[in-house]
């Protein structure tokens, strides 16, 4: 792939060659003989892959039925010892996942975002009060849980879901400096939009690492809207048509290595007695090589302006100005770094544009699912030197990432 950036004092433009993308390939995909839009022998981490997608599926049930409730004045709002927001949604999805991951998959150890430390340190019933001893969150913890897991005839208890969400924890293993399998799981990436309101995005990621390399991510997003998203459908004549996909609210995504991108709403996948539109749909990057047509997102709390990017336009968020050359066109994203992976890999977005201080380390959670994501629908991640980010680097947890500059999502 060549990559250059051309300026004149009226027009910016973007050079880019990148190989011809296949045109027999169809947009979507029956899944009335399997529960995803491929054969088994097509994909090395099938079983794994179906794991992850009913998890995410599951856990976004879950953070939908928590926020139902979020603002009813039962504590479940939180802030942790570094003035994050927490909430019982961040702790219900670890343990959720973690249930169903290990209850199949026993000997992958998980990389995850909480531990209990916090649920068990705080909010306990006084003494002197009915119940007293009880902890106010983790029952909470534990009756947003219960409705979600699989367990079969095993009655689940709160030292379950306690372990369950250690077993991510910093402190469950170490996997030293050889190569190794684990999941990366982040339980809500953007939890400041999940307490923000109702039409905020925000994203459960899982991703499964084998050996260093990204082998499938899934991404689940519960207020992701359709309507405006245009997908390509195919014709006689190729990837030409434009056709909106209004198939409901909420998406799930997922990547395998060498199987493609694909997505399908939230509401198909929950009914099971509509079969008429039970599909998968193949998400492709955009393939937009103009700086003014393209559409840019940066990092939450980032500006344009704070980017070193003098020698591009300034910025606009307004949708009439697109047609602008002397601007970009920037995306009011909320929160996380999954929802813009989730945007670029769509579609919906050209580019996501984060910058990090000088030895600062981002976490493998808030990009793994999202990465993979991003690589299978025809668009590339990088550091801002060009070089792919290393999830390896921390040899003992694999939980930081240091990228040089920041991380740049493209289009290719």
């Amino acid at each position: 792939m060549n990559l250059s950036l051309h300026s004149s004092p009226h027009r910016f433009s973007l050079s880019i060659s990148r190989p011809s993308r296949s045109h027999s390939s169809p947009t979507r995909c029956s899944s009335s003989s399997s529960s995803l839009p491929f054969a088994k022998d097509k994909a090395k981490y099938y079983g794994e892959l179906e794991a992850a997608v009913d998890a995410v599926q599951r856990a976004c049930r879950l953070c939908v039925d928590v926020k139902r409730s979020l603002f009813s004045g039962d504590g479940r709002i939180l802030e942790k010892n570094d003035q994050t927001p927490v909430t019982i949604a961040d702790f219900g999805v670890q343990a959720l996942v973690s249930l169903e991951l290990s209850r199949l998959f026993p000997s992958i150890p998980l990389v995850a975002e909480e531990d209990s430390s916090f649920l068990r340190a705080n909010l306990a019933i006084p003494e002197g009060e009915e119940g007293h001893g009880r902890n106010l969150l983790v029952d909470s913890v534990f009756n947003a849980v219960i409705g979600k897991a699989s367990v079969g005839d095993k009655s689940l208890t709160h030292h379950d879901v306690l372990e369950a969400i250690d077993r991510g924890g910093q402190d469950a293993f170490a996997l030293g400096a050889e190569p190794a399998t684990y999941w990366v799981l982040d339980p809500i990436d953007g939890t400041r939009g999940f307490v923000k309101g109702s039409e905020a995005l925000y994203v459960v990621g899982l991703a499964l690492v084998v050996e260093g390399e990204i082998t499938l991510g899934v991404m689940g997003c519960p207020k992701w809207q359709e309507d405006h998203l245009p997908i390509k459908e195919a014709s006689n004549e190729g990837w030409v048509v434009d056709k909106i996909d209004a198939s409901g609210q909420g998406v799930i995504m997922f990547a395998h290595v060498g199987c493609g991108t694909w997505k399908k709403s939230l509401s198909e996948m929950q009914d099971t007695t509509n079969r008429i539109h039970d599909g998968w749909v193949r998400c492709f990057v955009d393939e937009y090589s103009m700086v003014h047509e393209a559409k840019f997102c940066v990092s939450y709390g980032q500006s344009w302006e704070s980017l070193p990017l003098s020698t591009l336009p300034s910025s606009t968020t307004d949708a009439d100005s697109i047609e602008d050359n002397r601007k970009v066109s920037l995306l009011p994203t909320c929160c996380g770094s999954l929802c813009k992976y989730l945007m670029v890999a769509s579609g919906r977005a050209s580019v996501f544009i984060l910058r990090v201080e000088l030895q600062t380390a981002i976490k493998a959670w808030d990009h793994a699912a999202g990465m993979i994501c991003v690589n299978e629908a025809g668009g590339q991640v990088t550091d801002w030197k060009g070089s792919r980010l290393d999830l390896a680097v921390d040899q003992v947890g694999r939980r930081a990432i240091f990228p040089s500059g920041g991380v740049l999502v493209t289009n290719e």
